[in-house]
């Protein structure tokens, strides 16, 4: 039963069309989406067996990692100008693993973005950019489209940070349109207050104007991307640490061992079309680079009573 002192909080809330929170039992917030997360109910049967050959391949996994748990660990050091490449796009099944999204996936815009296979056999992230609102009241702005890394997770869905402590910079080879795209990293907390902890920095393409197009098909506009490629080289000492989009006052050092995934975000407020293409995303070990962190840190003083 719900007592008086609920039942007058939950109609307080409906009359100042303040969210109500379901259940009244914890504080932390467990939808790490925010409420984006759309689930598509499926039979029952249809589940267990899917859960059971996930099983199965997860147990061979889970053995494997136990063995490598008893072997000697050697540790790693990167040198002078030691690169990896974390993600090199050579084929359809390199771009299997990335999410794409638009505003028009979550129902806040028009905006379409897809993934596919360049000519080039490299990984182009393209699509439509839209400025156009929906018609709820709600929203004042709109026109985004984002590529996400997949998650890094061992046996049974277990999800473990990506540990790039060993590295100075991000490099990436890309073939853009003359468009800045943000550049993503997020981070991997516990706190669901900072589960959208973010740190950002702009990728500014090369290219001719990105209101020169050229038709492809009945229903497909692209801009004409390149005609260069173009390698960025970014010290990890540039990003800047954001918040559900918003720039924070007090600024924190990236912590490199504890990143969540990566991605490449376009929301430029032009409208019109887009192309990336992308060759590899990779890590680059530079002892020159002296720099910690560009940007100034605040300091809150703590107040004792």
């Amino acid at each position: 039963m719900m007592s008086v002192l609920t039942r007058q909080i939950l109609q307080l809330c409906s009359r100042c069309h303040a969210p109500i929170i379901t259940s009244v039992k914890f504080i932390h917030e467990f939808d790490r989406k925010g409420g984006y997360n759309h689930r598509i109910e499926r039979p029952v049967k249809e589940r267990i067996k899917e859960g059971y050959e996930i099983f199965k391949k997860d147990i061979k996994v889970f053995g494997e990692e136990m063995k490598d748990k008893w072997r000697e660990d050697r540790m790693l050091i990167a040198n002078h100008n030691d690169y990896e490449y974390f993600w090199k796009f050579d084929g359809a099944k390199t771009l299997e693993p990335w999410v794409v999204t638009a505003d028009r996936d979550n129902l806040e815009g028009f905006s379409k973005a897809e993934m596919a296979l360049s000519k080039n056999n490299k990984a182009l992230f393209h699509g439509y950019l839209s400025q156009r609102l929906p018609k709820d009241g709600i929203l004042t702005s709109t026109g985004y489209a984002n590529m996400r890394s997949p998650l890094k997770t061992r046996s049974f869905q277990r999800q473990e940070s990506y540990d790039w402590s060993m590295f100075t910079h991000l490099i990436l080879r890309v073939r853009g349109d003359g468009r800045p795209y943000q550049l993503c990293i997020l981070m991997h907390r516990y706190f669901d207050v900072q589960w959208f902890d973010m740190y950002n920095y702009t990728l500014f393409t090369r290219g001719g104007p990105y209101w020169q197009i050229a038709k492809v098909s009945s229903n497909t506009l692209f801009t004409r991307g390149g005609p260069y490629w173009q390698i960025a080289k970014i010290p990890f000492s540039k990003f800047f640490l954001s918040h559900k989009g918003r720039i924070l006052d007090e600024q924190r050092k990236i912590d490199l061992d504890n990143v969540r995934n990566f991605g490449l975000t376009l929301a430029d407020s032009v409208e019109g079309p887009f192309q990336l293409e992308v060759d590899y995303i990779g890590l680059i070990n530079d002892e020159t680079h002296v720099e910690e962190f560009a940007y100034e840190m605040y300091r809150h003083e703590f107040i004792t009573l």
